[in-house]
């Protein structure tokens, strides 16, 4: 797999610090696209369950916005409002 694009919300709950990374990543052939959705700690990316609050939700709709890839991707449509 490739990353084509990313996008980084910095977050905070209380003290902790980290990111919510969202990739958008290309199979080998080039044939499919993904979205995969994780987040960092100390620079390091982890999986597990990410958890954005509304204010995260449009910071990342706003994100979207500006890339048509990732909104190909997730079926969104030009405007970024389909899902």
């Amino acid at each position: 797999m490739r990353v084509v694009d990313e996008i980084r919300l910095a977050q905070h709950a209380g003290t902790k610090r980290f990111s919510t990374v969202v990739q958008l990543i290309e199979s080998p052939d080039a044939n499919e696209r993904f979205v995969r959705f994780s987040y960092s700690t100390d620079g390091v990316g982890r999986r597990g369950p990410v958890t954005l609050r509304p204010k995260d939700v449009e910071r990342l709709r706003a994100a979207l916005a500006l890339r048509p890839e990732f909104q190909a991707a997730l079926n969104l449509g030009a405007t970024g409002n389909g899902a």
